[in-house]
């Protein structure tokens, strides 16, 4: 990578940072029916991409320890290894017994190849 190109990717960052949004990862990273799991500053994230559209959900299940990313994917909702729980990715409300609670989710922004999210942003829907 050049000196310019460095530079470039730094004024992203600090572009980024002073909106309030932190990168998860790449767009590349993130697969159709796969979910991954991204820590940034201890908190825990599960990324999805659903017909080429992201979205980012907490990690723990609200019913349970079950992490979302080892879920089944099935359409735009993701079932937690856990219990067989189902939340939809794309709201966060829980769509399956036993869970009942909304997960906590983000607004995914895609800057420069890169998924980006305000952690501040607190969207979960009401019951």
């Amino acid at each position: 990578m050049s000196e310019l190109e460095e530079d470039a990717l730094s004024a992203t960052a600090q572009a980024d940072a002073r909106i309030g949004l932190v990168a998860l990862c790449d767009t590349a990273d993130v697969t159709p029916d796969m979910p991954l799991r991204v820590v940034v500053a201890e908190v825990a994230y599960a990324v999805f991409n659903l017909d080429g559209h992201f979205y980012a959900t907490q990690d723990q299940c609200t019913h349970g320890p079950g992490s979302l990313a080892e879920g089944f994917l099935m359409g735009a909702e993701i079932e937690c290894p856990f219990h067989q729980g189902r939340f939809d990715i794309r709201t966060g409300r829980a769509t399956a017994a036993p869970c009942t609670q909304a997960l906590r989710i983000w607004t995914v922004h895609t800057i420069d190849g890169r998924l980006c999210i305000d952690p501040a942003e607190y969207r979960a829907e009401e019951p």
